[in-house]
């Protein structure tokens, strides 16, 4: 059909969409950021960590205050990432089923014979 065929146009369309975002990203790191206190009621004594799982283990480090701003763009670049390839697994299998149904109808169609 002239429908899936438009489509799996704009599927390949917007997976070069997502494989060019990929190459803008930066360093990534997964985690999250907190600002921690040394003394929690009185709010002094601040510093921050960075907490992570990474092959199933959690993990914590301590980030020093000229550094936050950095580390919290890698944070955000890495769920960049996550969201992009979630994308483009969906597009890809939304692909891989619209071409075979495509092919599949092509030659189950009946040939003209001469």
């Amino acid at each position: 059909m002239a429908m899936d065929a438009r489509r799996l146009e704009k599927i390949g369309q917007e997976i070069a969409r997502i494989q060019a975002q990929l190459g803008q990203l930066g360093v990534v790191r997964p985690g999250s950021l907190t600002r921690q206190y040394k003394d929690p009621k009185k709010h002094t004594g601040a510093y921050y960590q960075v907490s992570y799982t990474y092959r199933m283990k959690s993990r914590t480090a301590y980030v020093r205050a000229c550094f936050v701003k950095e580390v919290r763009q890698q944070i955000r670049d890495y769920r960049k990432l996550k969201t992009l390839i979630e994308r483009w697994v969906a597009l890809g299998i939304e692909h891989s089923h619209l071409s075979m149904r495509r092919r599949s109808r092509e030659e189950m169609a009946p040939k003209d014979q001469p």
